[in-house]
């Protein structure tokens, strides 16, 4: 059975570089599946990575194996992973990318990749993609045991990711995503406002929304919407959110219940 690998990077399409990734993973395994999620985040945006592979991972068989190449640190000091869960393995630069797939309380293994047997011959300081992620993605795929690709370590970066906090009859939280219709996304979800959604007042600024709205049509103006992925975010149907009101990631949102 065809093993899947998911790609995730800050590459582009622009270049040949997402293209040598693949090259190097089917000439040591040819017959994986190989599937792109995004190589549009913004470069080195680390947390845009983890908020994509979040969004993303959910969706796919147990057995997949994720590469997520988001490395303004390739070349240096910092380790690279992977990461054995019940949902996937993830290759990655030990740097927070992983923070969404592996909280503090999730049960896992983890491995820093560190035998170049299982890399290629020459490894650039600039593009660890292609010379060791893509091969150790294909060792694994061709059923390598992950401790012979590395030592095992408890260690692992997280980013601080923002938690909602609650302040009497008030919450706090903030945009922690821009997709690319313009939705502020935040780290909001129903969850957080218990049985006062129906009342619950949105203040981004000075500007105000009362209640959920149940889809973009139905609103008008700006409005809050529970998306896919179960967060709350604030949207303005048909236009694009972020750039009309100068809003971006780290903007507070409070709800008064």
């Amino acid at each position: 059975m065809s093993m899947t690998i998911t790609l995730i990077t800050d590459f582009g399409t622009a270049d040949g570089f997402v293209g040598a990734m693949k090259g190097v993973i089917l000439s040591l395994e040819p017959h994986v599946t190989l599937v792109d999620i995004t190589h549009d985040i913004p470069p080195h945006d680390i947390r845009a990575g983890t908020f994509a592979l979040e969004t993303a991972c959910p969706h796919f068989p147990p057995d997949t194996i994720h590469v997520v190449v988001v490395d303004p640190g390739v070349g240096s000091d910092r380790a690279a992973i992977l990461v054995e869960t019940v949902h996937g393995r993830f290759l990655a630069p030990d740097n927070g990318v992983l923070t969404s797939v592996m909280p503090e309380n999730d049960a896992a293994q983890i491995y820093t990749l560190d035998k170049p047997e299982f890399w290629r011959p020459a490894v650039s300081a600039t593009f660890h993609g292609r010379d060791v992620f893509a091969p150790v993605a294909a060792h694994l795929a061709n059923s390598v045991r992950p401790e012979r690709l590395g030592t095992p370590t408890t260690r692992m970066e997280r980013l601080t990711w923002p938690l909602p906090q609650r302040c009497g009859d008030e919450i706090r939280g903030e945009v922690i995503h821009v997709d690319r219709f313009g939705n502020l996304i935040t780290n909001l979800r129903l969850e957080d406002l218990g049985k006062e959604t129906r009342d619950a007042r949105f203040r981004v600024r000075d500007l105000g929304i009362r209640g959920i709205t149940p889809h973009y049509a139905a609103g008008d103006g700006l409005i809050a919407v529970v998306n896919s992925g179960g967060r709350i975010e604030l949207a303005l149907p048909s236009a694009h959110a972020a750039r009309t009101l100068n809003i971006d990631v780290g903007e507070e949102i409070r709800v008064v219940l």
